[in-house]
């Protein structure tokens, strides 16, 4: 078993399964915490988090499958995605690539909020292509609402994202992301409109 990442929520190890390659993800104890309190918020939150993937899923979005749910460790056995990350792939394509990947992107974001999913997490980082198919991961930060405000604010975490790792491209990539999600959800005016509320308040928290 090889750790692949720490964050500040969990653990990343790479390892097998019945031959098979998985990701176990095990969240951290914060010792900070009194015991009996971390241990519920870790059990909620692998739970909320498998809820999530597989809500996701059944709403038309690729994303790891979950092979086990270790709930005396709080840990997730799920299926290894062996792709290229978006990250990565954005910034070394052609135009009609990237056109292509971030109308697919934002379908797919389309989908999670048409179902009241609320990634938490938005960047090409959480964003793995295989086989044609962009896979969303690490839901970690996720909840369920269908709140306007929480949406808003989902999408603008995917623009800060864009802007910050793929600024050379950013108007390409945003243009085609909100084209996307406009065709796959019916509230995405509403919720476009909220992003340009928060990032005025956003300017005027700055002054």
């Amino acid at each position: 078993m090889k750790m692949i990442k720490q964050g500040a929520e969990a653990k990343l190890f790479l390892s097998k399964l019945d031959g098979q390659d998985v990701i176990i993800k095990d969240r951290i104890k914060k010792k900070y915490r009194i015991k009996q309190i971390d241990e519920k918020i870790r059990k909620k939150r692998t739970s909320l988090e498998s809820s999530l993937l597989s809500q996701a899923k059944r709403a038309g979005v690729p994303t790891p499958k979950i092979l086990e749910i270790d709930k005396k460790q709080n840990k997730i056995i799920m299926e290894y995605i062996n792709g290229e990350r978006i990250k990565e792939l954005l910034n070394q394509s052609d135009k009609k690539t990237i056109e292509k990947i971030s109308l697919n992107i934002g379908r797919l974001i389309g989908k999670l909020h048409s179902v009241g999913i609320i990634h938490g997490d938005l960047t090409t980082s959480n964003m793995i292509m295989k086989n044609e198919k962009i896979y969303f991961i690490d839901f970690g930060l996720g909840f369920f609402s269908k709140k306007i405000e929480n949406q808003g604010t989902d999408m603008k975490l995917l623009h800060e994202a864009l802007k910050s790792t793929h600024f050379k491209i950013l108007d390409t990539c945003w243009k085609n992301t909100i084209k996307g999600y406009k065709e796959e959800y019916f509230d995405a005016s509403k919720v476009l409109k909220r992003v340009e509320e928060i990032k005025k308040r956003a300017r005027y928290m700055k002054r």
